[in-house]
């Protein structure tokens, strides 16, 4: 018998970003029809593009960039796209919820359909990168969504650095792992570069879950006016999608404007990922330490 084939093709978007968001918005979707052209089912837009990475700073007036996920003009617009496009979009955005706020990704499905939010769980703090003044802890846990063409798994910027995430989505079926990203220089030293380690990790999510796994990333230099006078970050973009062994399928540089495809055949993929054991030989109940911030606290005797 003939092994059964579901082809997706998925794409990554790199750009730099404006401090004007209808501008940022306009990029946005012409970068996703020209991605749909490509053939691409299901577009990933880099994080919080609707203006500048704003967290370099803690000032008070950037919670007005904020809005609720309810008519959002930004979603609503790429819904319209998506359902003209027929393809699937996560959408970041800066949520105002009540007095809460969140860094968030509704996902769209082919049909403009809104399938759900997820709220970023890991929520940095250092020097250029202060998410903690603006964005309180995702509540909404780990998700898979199931889209047209797959079951994916979203998870946001610094969430990339945690293989729990990436595990937990995968455990509910993501067949896909996407993670659109804001990241690039380090203000307070000029000699750290993560982008090797930044993607090394990534690929090892994909590998050890058997997925494929695409990030997107911005570029560009953009200076904020902070308390204590100028902050400039450059973002390295870097983006790329990698396959169910950690490789590397597509990638970008660190300047250009940039498209990613790659075509996967998910049908092989999980067959594959089910005969190489390591879902079928994991032991949840030897686990119980992940649920510890010490390895120690609560642990039984």
């Amino acid at each position: 018998m003939a092994a059964k084939s579901r082809i997706v093709n998925v794409a990554a978007l790199q750009f730099a970003c404006s401090d004007d968001a209808a501008a940022n918005v306009d990029k946005a979707e012409a970068l996703v029809r020209a991605a749909h052209q490509k053939g691409a089912n299901i577009i990933l837009i880099q994080e919080l593009f609707e203006g500048y990475y704003f967290c370099q700073a803690q000032r008070e007036d950037f919670f007005g960039r904020a809005k609720p996920r309810k008519d959002h003009p930004t979603i609503l617009r790429l819904q319209k796209l998506a359902k003209e496009l027929g393809v699937v979009i996560p959408v970041s955005f800066f949520e105002e919820c009540n007095n809460a706020h969140y860094n968030s990704v509704v996902v769209i499905d082919a049909d403009g359909t809104d399938l759900g939010l997820y709220r970023k769980s890991h929520i940095p703090d250092g020097p250029g990168y202060q998410e903690k003044f603006y964005f309180n802890p995702g509540d909404t846990g780990f998700k898979a969504f199931q889209t047209k063409f797959a079951k994916i798994g979203v998870g946001i910027c610094w969430d990339q650095w945690f293989p729990e995430a990436a595990r937990a989505m995968v455990l509910q079926g993501a067949e896909i792992l996407f993670y659109p990203t804001a990241i690039g220089s380090e203000p307070q030293d000029t000699e750290l570069d993560s982008r090797d380690h930044w993607r090394r990790v990534m690929q090892g999510h994909a590998g050890a879950n058997l997925v494929p796994l695409v990030a997107s990333n911005r570029i560009g230099t953009e200076v904020i006016e902070t308390e204590h006078g100028e902050s400039e970050i450059k973002f390295y973009g870097k983006s790329f999608i990698a396959g169910p062994t950690g490789e590397i399928v597509a990638e970008a540089n660190d300047k250009e404007e940039a498209i990613l495809t790659a075509q996967f055949d998910l049908d092989k993929i999980k067959a594959k990922r089910s005969s190489w054991g390591v879902f079928r030989d994991r032991r949840p109940d030897l686990y119980k330490v992940l649920l510890t911030s010490d390895g120690t606290s609560n642990m039984p005797l």
